[in-house]
């Protein structure tokens, strides 16, 4: 399995944990990172449809993020 492939499973792994996890907030923080994860996978790969797309989805997700407040612990 080369290099590409365990980034891409690491992207996958945080987006799924991304839709485990509670409250808005940590469900966009993961998911902004999985996506960011998909952007170098995309690159790697050639595939800029996947760039673009997580391109798109992190810059989403981060202004998002900055418009709620994390949930207390």
């Amino acid at each position: 399995m080369a290099i590409y492939d365990y980034i891409g499973y690491a992207g996958l792994l945080l987006n799924l944990y991304s839709m485990y996890a509670k409250g808005e907030y940590k469900l966009r923080l993961f998911s902004a990172g999985a996506n960011f994860i998909y952007i170098i996978y995309g690159v790697l790969i050639a595939a800029y449809p996947i760039v673009i797309g997580s391109a798109i989805a992190v810059v989403l997700h981060l202004y998002r993020l900055k418009n709620i407040k994390p949930a207390s612990s």
